[in-house]
């Protein structure tokens, strides 16, 4: 935490470079005219240095749901340090600010993800062919294979291939694109594979519905999947590996 509490000030501080401050006169009117963008020229290397790394710990912020921020508190803030004045708020403070700041504020993004995700499959649910199991998981057969072959069992090993999509079709990991498909132990997934996998023989082609509880949660997965998400994927399994007995008698 107190890594980023040190990123925040530095795009503070790249800031500094970024806007212009004018004083009026003294008396002077301030005319009304709507607010205009500040032209920035990048004149040498420590002004790309400074954009670059406002661009890149902006994008961050926006990431962790940080949608607003104070100009002026940041400039009183950069004013203090810089000048040796007394600062509004010790380091402990300032670091549980910015985090209740950015889980509030990932909570409130998650919860309109996650409602979206429960609407969809609120009406998914009512389609012919979708089958919903107790924790809320849906899957519906596209393909079956053999069904006299087994099912992988938790400390088993699959094969399968996949196409990960969000419930607005947007498409996260394919392995048919990489043209290979993924080998992972049943038990090293997300839940709700771990879930269907067991349901699948050798050829079957499960089309799956994965709430965002059974997926990856608040957390999410990187900058394509966001917290709350629920997940479809379209499942092949190709083959199971199945763990290797421990002979007892050694």
């Amino acid at each position: 935490m107190k890594q980023f509490f040190l990123a925040v000030s530095v795009l503070t501080m790249s800031g500094v470079s970024l806007h212009a401050q004018v004083k009026p006169k003294p008396g002077a009117v301030k005319p009304k005219v709507p607010a205009t963008k500040v032209a920035v020229a990048l004149k040498n290397s420590t002004d790309s240095f400074s954009y670059a790394l406002g661009l890149n710990i902006a994008k961050n912020l926006k990431q962790q749901g940080i949608e607003k921020i104070s100009n002026g508190a940041m400039q009183k803030a950069l004013d203090d340090v810089f000048n040796k004045q007394p600062v509004l708020l010790d380091d402990q403070q300032a670091n549980m600010c910015i985090q209740q700041t950015i889980q509030l504020n990932m909570s409130k993004k998650n919860e309109v993800v996650k409602a979206k995700g429960d609407a969809f499959l609120a009406t998914n649910k009512k389609r012919e062919g979708v089958i919903t199991l107790p924790d809320g998981l849906q899957y519906e057969i596209l393909k079956k294979g053999d069904t006299g072959s087994a099912t992988p069992k938790l400390q088993d090993t699959v094969v399968a291939h996949y196409a990960g999509t969000l419930i607005d079709g947007k498409k996260f990991d394919n392995s048919y694109d990489r043209g290979e498909p993924l080998t992972i132990p049943v038990a090293g997934v997300i839940k709700g594979w771990t879930e269907i996998l067991q349901l699948m023989h050798i050829g079957d082609k499960f089309k799956v519905y994965i709430p965002s509880e059974l997926g990856y949660g608040d957390r999410g997965a990187g900058a394509d999947i966001p917290g709350g998400s629920t997940l479809i994927f379209e499942m092949e399994l190709m083959g199971i590996k199945p763990a290797i007995e421990k002979d007892a008698t050694k």
